[in-house]
């Protein structure tokens, strides 16, 4: 926070690098286990001091969203002025301001990480006695991912996607992005799967470099794939740009689509494969970026 009391915080991309479905559970969704990290593009949020609460929306995204009660950082900041007044704290107004670099319902945790983003920055602000743990309760009620993105760090997501397993040993690699311009929601994906995996653990990862993480990745798989692509098929267009690039060493959709990531062993590697897809698609999303909070 600067003198004038503006904060700015990132709200980093959110990759699933392997999602496998379990059992459909009593409350109507499934079991979940899947590995999420992060990368170094996302959006950004600020705050100012403010005598009403605000939210303001740019970035190359904003058209997509609207600042109405249904945007998920102003149901952050409620929910976290609700709190307050439980407690017998006193808050204030804030101006907030997303900038919306990441596309929506792009499988990719864009809203969740910014849900994530206004409870950490707003309980720095207004200086809330609140801890990790509360912060996850009231981020469960917001969206099962938005505890993995208050975590921002490798994790096994288990649950419906709220508990969470922290990884240490995650080697540093380089990421590849691509979204095909395309919404896929959530909802018709799952109601169009066929064939789950289960919610087995994987062997453990023993490996340090990027080769050995994508050798072993490669063992896993992400269910929504299948019932995305009949929903998207570009997808299989997207996965396959990713695959012939040169350096790639393993190609998968993220979450529930239609973003793509590749992993490399080097961000030149990446970038180098962004300048060759977005020559050959200039309408599609494209990010070279690195893990972000792995080791190194």
């Amino acid at each position: 926070m600067n003198s004038t009391g503006v904060l700015r915080r990132f709200a980093p991309a959110k990759l699933n690098l392997f999602l496998h479905v379990g059992d459909k559970r009593a409350d109507g969704y499934h079991d979940l286990l899947s590995l999420a990290v992060f990368a170094d593009v996302g959006d950004w949020l600020t705050l100012a001091p403010a005598r009403t609460l605000s939210l303001r929306i740019t970035g190359p995204f904003a058209p997509d969203l609207t600042a109405d009660d249904s945007n998920l950082v102003l149901k952050a900041a409620r929910a976290l002025v609700s709190w307050a007044e439980a407690h017998g704290v006193k808050t204030h107004g804030v101006d907030l301001s997303l900038e919306k670099n990441l596309p929506i319902a792009s499988g990719i945790g864009g809203g969740s990480s910014d849900a994530a983003a206004t409870l950490l920055a707003l309980a720095e602000h207004w200086a809330l006695p609140i801890g990790i743990d509360e912060l996850h309760a009231i981020g469960r009620t917001l969206g099962a991912d938005v505890p993995v993105c208050l975590f921002a760090r490798p994790a096994y997501m288990l649950g419906i996607g709220d508990e969470l397993k922290a990884l240490t040993n995650v080697p540093p690699f380089a990421l590849l992005l691509v979204n095909p311009g395309i919404h896929v929601a959530t909802a018709p994906v799952f109601a169009a799967l066929r064939t789950r995996s289960g919610t087995f653990e994987p062997k453990a990862f023993k490996g340090a470099s990027a080769h050995d993480f994508a050798l072993w990745l490669d063992a896993l798989s992400n269910d929504l794939a299948a019932p995305a692509t009949i929903l998207a098929p570009v997808i299989t267009s997207v996965e396959a740009a990713i695959t012939a690039t040169d350096g790639c060493l393993l190609a998968r959709m993220s979450g529930s689509g239609a973003t793509c990531f590749g992993i490399y062993a080097t961000h030149e590697e990446a970038v180098a494969a962004a300048a060759v897809i977005a020559q050959a698609q200039p309408h599609w999303w494209v990010k070279a970026a690195r893990t972000y909070s792995c080791l190194g």
